[in-house]
């Protein structure tokens, strides 16, 4: 079973794959830019997916699964290949799917994020979240982020990850990569004891309860530079999650304590391109005393304003100014940039050289529909 789940991995990576789904009594899926397409005719028993569950996890994870129905590790099945997996259990038997983890960290360049985004690596403190729904390419913007760190800066680098995913190694950096699980075992102990292992960079894989959202406030009040993830959509959403968290009686403390501290957020979302793969479109919020200001007030309500206006001063932007460079460049359509603005009939507007300070800018094939080309793998024949 082994070789086969190899052959179903390889044939992902050759077809720019960024998920291979496998469940008990069904076809073998894979996410191809973002599309679920069938892998061969293959049906797995439940008895065939537990084999593979069994072969690739540890005594202790698959405990791990026994006792809580789901378990995260990783699965290195080459030097040149690395999966992040989830198994868990489900109405039919088991499932897992595999996360693609490139083995080579991308550049900002190679992954077109906005230029704003890398001056991230460049503060000596605060705090950074990257936000985004599953599979929105968080975690490989804030490898590339770390990665400019590591090139440019003689600094101590720890990260706390569920499980590791990009690995650094040492550059001009040290780099200490902790997993939990077999690293350690909370993050809200791992943390304090971060503190005390002279970082200058921290990563929180994510933050999940208060405990590790006070302890990382804490840690980029005291002079640390820290980084960490949400399952927000934008920079409002984010500070209301963040605060909301705590107790009402508690809301103000932490307010006061995250306007001083937070440097950034950037949001994002991928979406089709018009080569046939995705692009990264990106919220920015850069920390200005406006956005202190209205963070400390609780008003949330006009951030959006704040980073659409600190546009040409700041560099930030917001969702639909990003999406609308994005056509500008003719890196995506003017269809798949109505399909994902926040506010659509502003950005339709925008798109027509209304309230943007002048005409509409010419693109290419900008009304044409996307086309779904038929899905044929690269690899061996799957049977």
């Amino acid at each position: 079973m082994e070789e086969k789940l190899k052959l179903y991995l390889r044939s992902l990576i050759a077809n720019d794959g960024s998920d291979l789904h496998i469940k008990s009594g069904s076809h073998v899926r894979a996410r191809v830019h973002g599309e679920l397409k069938i892998m061969g005719k293959d049906i797995l028993s439940a008895s065939d997916v537990e084999k593979i569950v069994k072969i690739i996890t540890t005594e202790d994870h698959y405990a791990k699964l026994c006792n809580k129905g789901s378990v995260d590790f990783s699965y290195i099945p080459s030097k040149d290949s690395r999966f992040r997996v989830n198994a868990f259990n489900q109405m039919d038997g088991l499932s897992i799917v595999f996360r693609v983890i490139p083995t080579n960290i991308p550049s900002m360049e190679e992954l077109q994020l906005p230029e704003i985004i890398g001056n991230f690596a460049d503060i000596p403190r605060g705090l950074v979240l990257v936000t985004g729904v599953t599979g929105s390419g968080k975690s490989t913007t804030l490898a590339s982020i770390l990665n400019k760190i590591n090139r440019h800066y003689n600094k101590h680098i720890i990260t706390l990850e569920d499980p590791i995913e990009f690995v650094h190694t040492d550059i001009k950096c040290l780099v200490n990569q902790r997993s939990l699980g077999s690293d350690f075992h909370d993050f809200k102990d791992a943390l304090p004891a971060a503190l005390r292992e002279d970082p200058d960079v921290i990563l929180v894989g994510e933050m999940r309860d208060t405990a590790t959202i006070e302890l990382a406030l804490h840690a980029a009040n005291t002079g640390h530079l820290v980084f960490s993830t949400l399952h927000t959509l934008d920079a409002k959403e984010t500070i209301n999650r963040v605060v909301g968290s705590f107790p009402k009686e508690e809301q103000g403390r932490i307010r006061l304590s995250l306007a001083s501290v937070l440097s950034g957020i950037v949001s994002q979302r991928l979406i089709p391109n018009k080569n046939g793969g995705r692009a990264v479109a990106a919220e920015v919020m850069i920390q200005t005393s406006r956005i202190r200001e209205l963070i400390a007030e609780n008003r949330d309500f006009e951030i959006l304003d704040a980073i659409e206006e600190g546009k040409d001063i700041y560099n930030s932007q917001s969702f639909d100014q990003h999406l609308l460079d994005m056509v500008d460049k003719r890196v995506i359509t003017e269809a798949i940039a109505l399909e994902h603005a926040s506010k659509p009939s502003d950005l339709k507007l925008k798109l027509e050289g209304v309230g943007r300070g002048g005409a509409k800018k010419a693109t290419d094939d900008t009304d044409e529909e996307r086309v779904l080309e038929a899905f044929e793998f690269k690899e061996e024949e799957l049977s």
